[in-house]
């Protein structure tokens, strides 16, 4: 896609901090850390989102994480990571280009986590009901 950041990123168009590629997939530091290390992984092939990506290519991308996961943790010194894939604007994707990020966690870093609201047991049972339903197909 000839206007995407991220297949610029990819194709060296735009320069990165680039920490890992192979044929499917391409990763590079995220310019706005929420920790030193934090990378992005995205499939080379352009993908608006998740929903869209094919497992071929998500299964590379999270294959990659792992690797990358290994790498930052070595060379950093976290301790931990967290993985987040945010799919569509609402969510907070912001580059229309599935990616992973993979992000060190060390001790006290201040990070939060997402928080929790409640939800009721009819509302649980009627939710995995129709999920399951939706799955079948």
């Amino acid at each position: 896609m000839h206007d995407c950041l991220f297949c610029k990123i990819a194709s060296g168009a735009i320069p990165s901090h680039k920490v890992y590629e192979d044929d499917k997939v391409f990763a590079f530091l995220d310019i706005a850390p929420v920790n030193v290390g934090h990378t992005l992984v995205i499939p080379k092939q352009h993908f608006d989102s998740c929903d869209e990506t094919t497992d071929e290519a998500m299964a590379a991308a999270m294959a990659a994480v792992r690797k990358v996961a290994r790498a930052a943790m070595a060379a950093t010194g976290a301790e931990g990571y967290n993985v987040g894939i945010n799919c569509g604007a609402v969510a907070g994707q912001v580059v229309m280009h599935t990616h992973v990020h993979m992000m060190p966690r060390f001790p006290d870093d201040g990070l939060l986590h997402w928080g929790k609201r409640a939800v009721s047991e009819s509302e649980m049972q009627k939710t995995a009901a129709d999920m399951a339903e939706l799955l079948k197909n």
